[in-house]
């Protein structure tokens, strides 16, 4: 029987997620057959123009009648941040499993309803947090959990972009709390932490530091402008539950950067380096063998390396972004069918959104945050 599939939004994770539920049984087989039942956006035109583009059956302007359809099963949620509160908590009350683009929320306590209210109703939830599925990213907790480097010692990670270094660009949503939250945390630096906790586990503590850059930014075509309310730059020191230290930065204005998605990881016996921009590639150092031949070894990732070998049976011919989403969309199908479960799911996302909040708390107390004094106390 086939999956019904109802994707509210319809920009460029709209489109991401239609085409990774359109992909998914095509490239893994033995999956649930998706059929794309409703698309919904504003005005009514748009949504009935891609609909038709991506392949829905029908189109409608109102995401409530979209979440009380009864041949739609997921509940694919990609707007504004603003947005994902509401529309989840309705979905899962209406019984559908829900797929949302990260961040959950605006607030940490919306992120904790949201991943309550799921887990009170049994239903299936993803978030897009899809660079943990990257079959290099995979390997690399694999060789972490074999010992290849031997312990863990130290992290180091940093996302930079550059959509907002420019201080002509006119003031957007995303520069308003009650819009979009977090600024380049909410957008960037929530994935960083979603790959540094499955390569490190927990995040115990930190201490952080943020600035807004540009303070201001003009209203359209007009002479006014508005303020910035949310941060350009991030940067904290973290202290995981197993001792290890590390830091984390993260900026949407850094001129030249256009997904910089980088990290580090140092273990006692060798370290293990990754960027997002080849992410294909995995840096490997290993201190072993004589020492005049050892250095960095590039590993591309192939068949070696599931589920790349569902897409192409050659190595180094390279996956791209929208592999990443037709892997997570896969994962989704695998959960509902009873196959395994998703991850991350809302209550990992939780501890993912509950991190940067700490570095936004940090950033405001100028104190160090201990995480779990955080998710008792939210803020």
């Amino acid at each position: 029987m086939a999956v019904g599939l109802g994707l509210i939004g319809t920009g460029f994770m709209g489109k991401a997620h239609a085409l990774a539920y359109s992909h998914a049984r095509p490239v893994f087989g033995n999956l649930p057959s998706v059929r794309l039942a409703c698309l919904c956006d504003t005005p009514r035109e748009r949504a009935d123009a891609f609909a038709d583009q991506f392949g829905f059956e029908r189109a409608t302007d109102d995401w409530r009648d979209l979440v009380a359809s009864p041949d739609v099963d997921i509940v694919s949620i990609t707007t504004p941040n603003a947005l994902h509160c509401e529309m989840a908590l309705a979905a899962i009350e209406a019984g559908k499993h829900v797929h949302c683009e990260k961040p959950l929320a605006l607030t940490l306590e919306d992120a904790r309803r949201m991943a309550e209210a799921a887990e009170r109703a049994g239903v299936v939830t993803l978030v897009g947090y899809n660079y943990v599925h990257n079959p290099a990213f995979q390997h690399a907790c694999r060789l972490i959990e074999t010992g290849v480097i031997g312990k863990p010692v130290h992290f180091r990670g940093w996302v930079d972009e550059d959509y907002q270094a420019d201080p002509d660009l006119a003031w957007t949503w995303r520069a308003r709390k009650a819009d979009a939250g977090l600024g380049a945390l909410g957008d960037l630096g929530c994935h960083l932490v979603s790959m540094a906790t499955a390569l490190m586990g927990p995040i115990e503590s930190l201490i952080a530091d943020t600035q807004i850059i540009h303070e201001t930014r003009r209203l359209g075509e007009g002479d006014g402008r508005a303020a910035v309310e949310n941060e350009d730059t991030a940067s904290a020191i973290l202290r995981f539950s197993n001792g290890a230290q590390g830091s984390l930065c993260t900026s949407r204005s850094a001129w030249g950067r256009k997904n910089k998605l980088d990290w580090e990881v140092h273990g006692t016996k060798g370290m293990i380096a990754f960027s997002q921009e080849r992410l294909n590639e995995l840096q490997l150092y290993v201190n072993e063998g004589d020492r005049g031949r050892q250095g960095f070894r590039t590993i591309l990732t192939g068949p070696d390396h599931q589920p790349y070998a569902a897409f192409c049976p050659a190595p180094g011919h390279q996956l791209g972004f929208n592999d990443l989403k037709t892997i997570e969309a896969a994962r989704m199908l695998e959960a509902i069918s009873g196959k395994d479960t998703a991850h991350p799911n809302f209550a990992d996302a939780l501890a993912f959104e509950a991190v940067i909040h700490a570095i936004d708390e940090s950033a405001r107390s100028g104190r160090r945050v201990v995480l779990d004094q955080l998710k008792r106390n939210p803020s």
